[in-house]
């Protein structure tokens, strides 16, 4: 009993120890990782967008992740449509005049 207690220590020691010695493995470039998550948000927004154009929370999202992607160009189609739908929002003329100035200093 003593000896498979011993060796089953032993063993998971040698298991801790090594994991803790080496750098994870699973590490990619941080910008590339992140480029990729945003093109696959953006792509999910837009599948939304063709089965509900009137989705609020994908035309938000959508928004929001073109200007992480800094493509403002590309955030003002559908924030002209929330525009649109929800003229009562300040918020979001304020935003699309902001966008459409910076557009246009470019």
């Amino acid at each position: 009993m003593v000896a498979f207690l011993g060796s089953t220590g032993y063993g998971l020691f040698g298991l801790y120890s090594n994991a803790l010695q080496q750098p994870p493995t699973t590490a990619t470039p941080e910008e590339a990782s992140v480029d990729q998550q945003l093109a696959a948000k953006e792509r999910g927004y837009e599948l939304v967008l063709e089965r509900e154009p009137e989705n609020r929370v994908a035309l938000e999202g959508l928004v929001d992740i073109r200007l992480q992607m800094q493509d403002t160009q590309g955030a003002i189609a559908p924030l002209e449509r929330l525009v649109e739908l929800h003229p009562q929002e300040a918020g979001y003329k304020v935003k699309l005049a902001e966008l459409k100035q910076q557009v246009d200093k470019l």
